[in-house]
């Protein structure tokens, strides 16, 4: 909630820039003004005023109108905060909503765009920047290669700050076990104690085989082992700082670590779920049965929106160059 009230003062704000609102305007700001922008939100974002310097400066994306509802809520409270009544009155706020319907039925629930996939280059890549006999590197590479080889969230392997770790919530380093298959070869099980998809009380197993390269992310994990010892109630990914205090690995920080490697390499953003998504799409280019890559990731259905990316990489493989 936090988050999503933070991201609708900043898309009201830029709003505002866009249009030229002066200050005094957007606080109190009238029915007229958070009609506009609602509509403009959850609309077409190329009705703004060309030439207008702060569109270099911003990725115009519509949101669902259920995003726009939660923003409309932020606008509300922060004028509450600011000592001011709410903006908008019952017979305001329903209009508004019959707004908000009207533009749900013309353009329907909107998604969020496609996710990249992180792809094996970029995993090179991202190796070949690292040191793994510092913490943090070698946390970041475990990290990494668990969300791509186990098709984990990436929420799954980082917490949301550094004091938000939860051991009955998080997975900790005594959730990781080091065995072996019944062909003697080795791989990691990683025991989640929540999921997002788990019922309460479930526990997700996530599979890591090793592999034959630099990549491998049982090898991953034997090295922030060795590099960042600590207790078994530790979380699992965690890496020491100058202090030599344990640290979490916290999602928005790594994230920006991986992003500005890849992003110095000529590569684009990546998100949290381009891990998982990455990994279906590498296993499945590999031809893959499948209902083990459905396995693997847990989802409970072939989930075949899930795939449709990795389908498009590979798609030639599979129904191209066909006999007429």
């Amino acid at each position: 909630t936090t988050a999503s009230y933070g991201a609708g003062l900043r898309k009201f704000h830029i709003f505002c820039d866009v249009f030229s609102i002066p200050e005094q305007a957007r606080l109190p700001a009238s029915f007229e003004l958070l009609h506009s922008f609602v509509l403009w939100a959850a609309s077409d974002p190329d009705h703004c005023p060309a030439g207008t310097a702060i569109l270099a400066a911003h990725r115009f994306e519509p949101v669902s109108v259920s995003t726009v509802r939660k923003y409309l809520s932020a606008i509300r409270a922060w004028h509450i905060v600011q000592g001011w009544s709410p903006p908008l009155s019952a017979a305001e706020s329903e209009h508004i909503e019959w707004s908000l319907r009207g533009l749900q039925n013309l353009f329907g629930q909107r998604k969020r765009p496609l996710r990249p996939p992180v792809t094996i280059e970029m995993l090179n890549t991202l190796r070949s920047s690292l040191d793994l006999a510092q913490p943090f590197h070698a946390c970041i590479w475990a990290a990494a290669t668990s969300a791509f080889w186990g098709l984990m969230r990436f929420g799954e392997v980082s917490v949301s700050s550094r004091t938000a770790f939860d051991g009955c919530k998080h997975i900790k380093r005594s959730d990781l076990e080091f065995k072996k298959d019944l062909d003697q070869k080795p791989y990691a099980r990683l025991s989640l104690p929540t999921a997002k998809t788990a019922t309460p009380g479930e526990i997700q197993v996530i599979v890591l085989a090793a592999q034959p390269s630099i990549l491998c992310p049982v090898a991953a994990l034997h090295n922030l082992h060795f590099v960042v010892p600590a207790a078994e109630e530790a979380p699992m990914f965690s890496w020491r700082d100058s202090m030599g205090r344990i640290q979490p690995l916290v999602k928005r920080s790594a994230l920006k670590f991986i992003n500005g490697i890849l992003l110095n390499q000529g590569f684009g953003t990546t998100f949290g779920h381009s891990f998982r998504i990455g990994g279906a799409s590498f296993l499945l280019a590999q031809k893959v049965d499948p209902e083990i890559v459905r396995l693997a990731g847990r989802w409970r259905s072939l989930a075949y929106e899930a795939y449709i990316r990795a389908f498009e990489l590979v798609a030639s493989r599979h129904i191209g160059g066909l006999s007429l």
